[in-house]
């Protein structure tokens, strides 16, 4: 069983996250959950429903969502410094943030580690494990990509 971290942020395409979260949860994994503020008001924007501000009923709500499944969940607040995937000497196996709006993709790149999704990436950068990045960029927006 691999640890993955999955990160929502407010970015339009919410749903290829959750997707991701059910198909990790499904195939076994340990996945440690994090999201914005912006990614809550995305999700009842783009699907219709509401996750929880309190940890604990967002892990209830996926567990009925999905129903049963083999892998692990567990959902940490976006200030929760003391969660496991803000340290170095307790790093997971891959970070994965999907969506991510531009502003995280700057804060990951400019190692501005001011909420737990930028910690974790600057962790997984400093410990050399997987970190991918589904960035969220208008297909007419000018943001850099070549």
């Amino acid at each position: 069983m691999k640890t993955i971290t999955l990160a929502f942020t407010g970015a339009s395409g919410l749903p290829y996250g959750i997707r991701l979260l059910e198909c990790l949860l499904q195939s076994g994994q340990r996945v440690h959950l994090v999201y914005t503020q912006a990614a809550q008001i995305v999700a009842k924007q783009e699907l219709d429903f509401t996750l929880p501000n309190r940890p604990q009923e967002a892990e209830q709500m996926f567990t009925e969502r999905f129903g049963k499944f083999s892998g692990e969940l567990k959902v940490f607040g976006i200030q929760d410094w003391y969660a496991p995937v803000a340290s170095g000497s307790n790093p997971g196996d891959a970070m994965v943030v999907c969506p991510c709006t531009m502003g995280t993709l700057g804060k990951i790149a400019g190692g501005i580690s001011d909420d737990l999704i930028a910690r974790a990436a600057d962790v997984m950068l400093k410990e050399k494990r997987t970190l991918i990045v589904l960035a969220r960029c208008g297909w007419r927006a000018r943001c850099g990509w070549r």
